[in-house]
């Protein structure tokens, strides 16, 4: 079975795994810590479809109108068990 990788689909947007050092040089940047991110589960099908696992932050990059480009940031955080 051929399984879909949502990666590719048009309108999902370029998310990349940020190595150690960006995520330092973004949080020195914007004065913040990890926990200021807003947080993305692991068991997201885009988190999967990268191979992001707890910890790790996810630079998001989007088409815009207005901006051109457009980025954000997720942590990826493990879901809350119920």
């Amino acid at each position: 079975m051929t399984r879909l990788n949502v990666l590719l689909h048009e309108m999902v947007p370029d998310h990349q795994i940020m190595t150690p050092e960006e995520v330092s040089q973004l949080l020195t940047d914007y004065d913040i810590t990890e926990e200021h991110l807003p947080k993305m589960y692991h068991d997201d099908p885009a988190a999967k479809a990268c191979g992001a696992k707890p910890g790790m932050v996810i630079r998001i990059t989007r088409k815009s109108q207005t901006a051109g480009e457009a980025t954000s940031y997720r942590l990826v955080v493990r879901r809350p068990k119920k």
